[in-house]
């Protein structure tokens, strides 16, 4: 956990606290379900439990944990509801990025072809790969150029991490099936064909969605 101490340097305690209980902690499946204790956070990042509450604090205000007099943070796992929104969202605003980018000519397939190769060394990291997951969707929806909508996706970012990660865990080989609905994604967006690249999201994200509500 040095390492992460390290890369967190130039943050708050309370900052420290935030982006690790979001970008770990809630993205670990055995977390789903559980209490997290805030001794055990404050010692893995080296701050006093202050913080840790503080931070705790803005994961409820934003429905990620809940907060149980007497008994500390739950990590609840997401409902069948709150997939389904975070996929149906997930679509309207990435066949949109799909269709202005296409448009306008500022579709980074390289980038988006450089993370899909980095995924292929990431298979037996899941953390990794679904990091790398979101990125790889997140570069398109930042070449629309639209600041706000860029910021409302990423906004989706820790339930977007859960649920990658948990449907790795539910399907037999899902990593392979995720690079190649990628790479399906990138074939379309280089053809300029606009209706194949959004079929190509939309069946990319139902893929996923079944995994995830069927598992």
């Amino acid at each position: 956990m040095q390492g992460v101490a390290r890369a967190n340097d130039g943050l708050s305690g309370r900052e420290k606290a935030y982006e690790f209980l979001k970008d770990t902690i809630l993205a670990d499946p055995e977390m789903q379900g559980r209490f997290i204790s805030e001794q055990d956070i404050a010692n893995q990042i080296g701050v006093s439990r202050t913080p840790i509450r503080e931070a705790l604090l803005l994961l409820a205000a934003e429905d990620l944990v809940q907060l149980v007099p007497k008994k500390g943070a739950y990590v609840a796992p997401l409902s069948s509801r709150q997939i389904t929104e975070l996929m149906e969202l997930r679509g309207v605003v990435e066949r949109y990025a799909a269709e202005r980018t296409m448009g306008e000519g500022t579709v980074p397939l390289r980038k988006m072809q450089e993370l899909i190769e980095q995924q292929r060394w990431l298979v037996e990291d899941p953390r990794q790969f679904i990091d790398v997951d979101r990125q790889f969707h997140a570069l398109l929806v930042a070449a629309t150029g639209n600041e706000l909508l860029t910021k409302t996706y990423e906004g989706l970012r820790a339930r977007q991490v859960r649920a990658g990660v948990v449907a790795l865990y539910r399907a037999h080989g899902r990593q392979q099936a995720v690079i190649d609905e990628h790479n399906a994604i990138v074939a379309a967006l280089e053809s300029g064909d606009v209706g194949a690249a959004t079929a190509a999201i939309t069946a990319h994200l139902d893929t996923t969605l079944k995994v995830l509500l069927n598992g």
